[in-house]
């Protein structure tokens, strides 16, 4: 859509007049080019520059007072709740309308949030249509104004995690929260489920809002005042040459590990944990599990390289007597194995990734924990290239958690466009999840993507030219996940008369003239376009520029391309990314999920979902081909299990029981029957056997694919109809020699 009808569409009303003046700069561009026949004066510059500074800081100045405004706001509620909490009579009704305020708390903060990113990607817009039409650059000076006023740079975190500790007390009313620390509490017979979701930026601070009213941000120290560092999360993922880690994670082989070192904060932490995560298949009856032990930072190199051992850090653990001692003995075995796995299989640092976590839980009880993390970044850790990215250490020390990580190439990093949600539930046996978390995974706010990997992603991306089998989101990196609002997952505010209304959202009838209005903005506004003798230029892209550091390039080009707008329109925010080659112009989008399998994997012809709001093109649907690299292909979600294989051989003696039937019927023929009976026995043993040959052949056919775990299809339709088909003119045939005989018998 235009950006220009987008936002006009989402402001929130009573906010306004604090908004970029889009239109009014737009307008004055073209009246100012107008006026000098396209021509672009030093004096023009000048007055659009200082409109330009007006404009900014009045957004910078609104956005500074209205968080200074929330901050009041939540401080006085905080004094508020623990009044009532130390009072003796306090009612119900204190604590509702302490609850209405901090749902109108809420809304501020979203509204918040999503006039920062308007107003940015508003300033970014209108500086690349001036750049565009006057050719004069303003581009990179006006991005250091930006940097003087960084009003965009907001980080809502800690203020949502006060806010998350305040409304939870509130939503108790001042009960604490009780249960076993232990996972899953007191249960005995649970199921752990777990699902992966992408969040699109736009989308983040909402969707956080949304489960803090239901989960309270998990603090381990509530003691300590809350600092960014404490959510970074950076994990060095090992590997070797040959990339064996990564295909048994990507292809989910049994038995398949990967293993990484991750420390949580700065790079001043000295306790890095070393962890291994082994995959089992649901039919061996066993779990997937992850196991750690810690190491001092200072040991770290010695260990890798068999120096160092943790026989001290064992005879310590005995010496306390505060783990058991199957404990440590499972402590020394795991050391042991993954020092001797980094020796013999030659595994090296590969793939750092770092993310900033958010947590989702009720202290003490991890049947629903919900986990988000935003800023992920993959980082080359490797020196298979010649490069020496971490010289003799066992990783890099140019960066930290600074991110977004601007002083490293290109080719070193890939910052991901999208958070990542992942979904952990612990029920009971029949037991259904909350309807509140299935209400937010088939939300607008979420796109499913199962069995989703940092790491494997890095390693696609990054080292794309050593790897041959790629993910199956390999291709919809290059689509935009945002679809239409939905009503039943949003941020609302208390109404007086009683009901919720929905804060910054718009009406059908306004999303319906959104989808179905033209291709000129002033047709959104039921205004009639100007004649000018200048000829306008007034392309805009349909997708937002994703509103983060203005500094940075944020959309990769692919090598080769030499469509600007293409690169524009594409989500994808860093990283090497290979071209979509396609049959027509239109670049369509798939799904995960139920029809990600049936519309990417198969190879024929697929037909794949186009963009919200995007029409038909001139001559019906297209079909838009998605074709891997040469020598490479995607990987399938296919999972094989030993009942699969027993199948196909249950279905194969089924075939083999009908021609042992069929061939005895041919042997009694052909030993006590006359001479017709004789070549009907023929008839029957050609046909028998050709059901045998068949039989094997599909056996093996099939058989070969699943141990590929290929998708299929696995069944047949001509091979049985041909059978049929001689089954049949062996009956017919023998029906009508018989007939014949009888007739030539009679007198």
């Amino acid at each position: 859509m235009k950006f220009g009808y987008q936002l006009k569409t989402s402001l929130y009303p009573e906010w306004v007049f604090y908004y970029l003046a889009y239109d009014k700069l737009k307008a004055e561009l073209k009246i100012r080019l107008s006026q000098n026949n396209g021509s672009w004066t030093e004096d023009d510059e000048t007055a659009f520059a200082e409109l330009l500074e007006k404009e900014l800081d009045k957004v910078y100045s609104f956005q500074k007072v209205k968080s200074g405004e929330i901050m009041r706001r939540l401080q006085h509620a905080r004094l508020e709740v623990e009044e009532i909490i130390q009072s003796d009579d306090a009612q119900n009704e204190d604590y509702a309308l302490l609850e209405e305020e901090l749902q109108h708390i809420i809304a501020d903060v979203h509204d918040l949030a999503k006039f920062t990113r308007l107003n940015y990607t508003g300033f970014l817009k209108i500086i690349k249509k001036h750049d565009k039409l006057t050719h004069w650059i303003l581009r990179p000076i006006f991005m250091v104004r930006l940097n003087s006023k960084p009003f965009y740079k907001e980080n809502y975190d800690s203020l949502i995690v006060k806010l998350s500790s305040l409304y939870d007390t509130v939503r108790t009313r001042g009960k604490v929260h009780g249960g076993d620390s232990s996972a899953g509490g007191s249960q005995q017979a649970f199921v752990r489920q777990t699902t992966k979701y992408w969040v699109h930026p736009d989308n983040i601070t909402e969707l956080k809002l949304i489960i803090l009213k239901h989960l309270p941000v998990l603090v381990f120290n509530p003691n300590k005042e809350f600092n960014p560092a404490d959510s970074a999360i950076s994990s060095v993922y090992f590997d070797n040459e040959d990339f064996e880690l990564y295909m048994g994670r990507l292809e989910k082989s049994e038995g398949a590990e990967a293993l990484r070192l991750r420390w949580y904060g700065g790079m001043d932490q000295q306790q890095i944990f070393v962890e291994r995560k082994t995959h089992r298949e649901d039919w061996t009856g066993e779990k997937s599990v992850k196991a750690r032990f810690p190491i001092k930072e200072k040991y770290v190199n010695a260990f890798l390289r068999g120096e160092y051992t943790l026989d001290a850090t064992v005879a310590k653990m005995r010496a306390e007597g505060k783990k058991s001692e199957k404990e440590i003995a499972e402590f020394e075995q795991l050391a042991a194995e993954c020092q001797y796995g980094i020796l013999t299989k030659n595994y090296m640092p590969v793939m750092r990734t770092f993310y900033n976590r958010t947590a989702f839980q009720l202290p003490g009880d991890a049947r629903v924990r919900i986990s988000l993390d935003t800023e992920l970044t993959l980082i080359r850790e490797d020196n298979m290239d010649g490069r020496r990215r971490s010289g003799d250490n066992w990783r890099r020390m140019d960066i930290g958690i600074d991110w977004p990580f601007t002083q490293l190439q290109d080719d070193d990093v890939c910052r991901f466009p999208y958070a990542v949600l992942e979904v952990k539930l612990q029920t009971q046996h029949g037991q259904e999840p909350p309807e509140w978390v299935r209400e937010l995974v088939n939300s607008h706010l979420v796109e499913s993507v199962p069995k989703f990997s940092k790491f494997i992603h890095g390693v696609s991306t990054l080292i794309e030219r050593r790897v041959k089998l790629f993910p199956f989101w390999y291709h919809q990196m290059d689509i935009d996940i945002r679809k239409p609002a939905s009503k039943n997952m949003s941020i609302s505010r208390p109404d007086p008369s009683g009901y919720s209304t929905p804060a910054n959202t718009t009406s059908d009838e306004d999303h319906d003239t959104r989808v179905t209005a033209g291709d000129d903005e002033e047709a959104y506004h039921g205004g009639a376009k100007q004649s000018k003798d200048y000829d306008w230029v007034d392309e805009e892209e349909e997708y937002e520029e994703n509103p983060l550091e203005p500094s940075m390039s944020w959309i990769q080009r692919p090598s080769g391309s030499s469509s600007s707008a293409s690169s524009e329109r594409a989500p994808l925010l860093g990283g090497k990314r290979r071209p979509l080659k396609s049959k027509n112009s239109l670049i369509t989008p798939f799904r995960p999920g139920a029809d990600t399998l049936r519309y990417l994997f198969r190879r024929t012809k697929d037909r794949v979902k186009r963009p919200f709001g995007e029409d038909e093109p001139e001559g019906g649907p297209q079909t838009t081909y998605l074709i891997t690299p040469p020598g490479r292909k995607i990987a399938t979600l296919v999972r094989v299990e030993p009942k699969v294989f027993f199948a196909n051989e249950r279905t194969f003696l089924s075939w083999i029981q009908f021609t042992v039937m069929l061939g005895g019927l041919s042997l009694g023929l052909l030993n006590f029957g006359d001479k017709v009976s004789r070549v009907s026995a023929g008839l029957f043993t050609f046909v028998a056997l050709s059901f045998m040959v068949y039989a094997l052949v599909t056996y093996h056919w099939r058989a070969f694919k699943i141990r590929n775990r290929e998708l299929g299809p696995f069944d047949d339709r001509i091979g049985p109809t041909l059978l049929c088909f001689i089954l049949l003119t062996a009956l017919v045939t023998n029906f009508f020699l018989q007939w014949a005989y009888e007739k030539k018998k009679r007198p």
